[in-house]
């Protein structure tokens, strides 16, 4: 098959602040590994898309750092949103430059900074989610099983009782796109069932994503009309002055969440957005006590903390369910149940024009 990997990487990655800022952000870090996230994310694919078939999409500066992460990349591929507009405009653009070296390839649109733990299962279920879209002309959506009522993720809800296999990988059509739940509309979509978390990941045919659009979102396709044309004319210039003026919105609330004929893969390979600091807490490995220490550390009667410090000696006494990050010129202690607020303080420095803390 003609399968393109599109990896979304112009996130600021605020909720990893202060580790991450605005120069070097959530996907150029060695989060999980010794490699960036970023690195991770390419590396993966590269038994079933090779480099020339790898584009990313991020703003002039991010792009910079991502050619030098990733040099096997061909210098074409690496593909400059003029202006960060979310994922929609960023994903018209990109499919817009599959489209025009083969209308019929299919786009496997990823984000560069989620974990995979079971690869080769992932690159199946990619496999398999490609040829879905090709012989269904449909959109492909993969969507994780909750392991919690997350009040932090999209849900997408399915149908059980319409499936379909491709590649031995089961199918379902996609009912509904929810909003970030509250806790109780959260409890119910786990009791239910038939609710997966929105990965953030899909596929699609360049071509159906195009009718999608004319179909589902027409003021969209008249977005991709003139990004097409510009991208013939190698008008750069031209792609600015689209971009200064595209809503910005994700392509969930653009199209998916609009378009009938979507179907849902089961995301069962070890997934994780790494989106907070506690979700490194099931990832780094922990001691005795439930704690994750990235750090020269000293703890008494200290339980489920997570303490990135590698630069000076940290102590914690009779704590517990505690975040603590220490950097050069920052340090963040927070509850480990309130670390989705972190962005909020990320808000507050740019409010005080505390630039050099961004």
């Amino acid at each position: 098959m003609d399968l393109y990997a599109v990896i979304m990487a112009g996130g600021s990655g605020t909720r990893f602040w202060p580790l991450s800022r605005k120069d070097k952000p959530k996907q150029f870090l060695p989060i999980t590994s010794e490699q960036t996230m970023i690195e991770e994310t390419v590396h993966r694919l590269k038994p079933l898309i090779p480099p020339e078939r790898i584009c990313t999409i991020a703003n002039w500066e991010q792009t910079q750092t991502i050619k030098d992460l990733l040099p096997d990349i061909p210098e074409g591929n690496f593909l400059v949103e003029p202006k960060g507009r979310n994922t929609a405009p960023s994903l018209i653009l990109a499919t817009a430059h599959v489209y025009l070296q083969s209308p019929r390839a299919v786009v496997a649109a990823l984000p560069a900074d989620h974990l995979i733990a079971d690869v080769p299962l992932f690159l199946q279920k990619l496999e398999a989610g490609a040829k879905a879209a090709v012989l269904t002309d449909t959109l492909i959506t993969l969507g994780i099983t909750p392991s919690f009522a997350s009040t932090g993720y999209g849900y997408i809800q399915f149908s059980r009782e319409t499936r379909h296999q491709f590649r031995g990988e089961d199918f379902y059509a996609v009912l509904e796109f929810k909003e970030k739940p509250a806790v109780e509309q959260a409890k119910a979509f786990l009791e239910a069932g038939n609710y997966f978390w929105n990965s953030g990941m899909f596929l699609w045919q360049a071509e159906t994503f195009a009718c999608k659009l004319q179909q589902f979102a027409p003021e969209w396709h008249e977005y991709w009309e003139k990004i097409l044309l510009a991208l013939k004319d190698k008008d750069e210039s031209q792609i600015a002055s689209i971009f200064q003026a595209i809503p910005s919105t994700s392509i969930d609330y653009a199209l998916m969440e609009k378009a009938q004929g979507v179907l849902m893969c089961e995301g069962n390979f070890g997934w994780s957005d790494v989106g907070t600091w506690s979700s490194l807490l099931d990832i780094w490995p922990k001691d005795q006590e439930g704690n994750v220490l990235r750090a020269e550390s000293l703890l008494l009667d200290t339980e489920n903390c997570l303490v990135y410090s590698p630069d000076r000696l940290t102590a914690l006494i009779g704590v517990k369910d505690l975040i603590v990050v220490d950097t050069p010129d920052a340090l963040l202690i927070c509850r480990r149940d309130q670390d989705q607020r972190v962005k909020d303080i990320v808000g507050k420095l740019k409010k005080l024009s505390k630039d050099e803390y961004l």
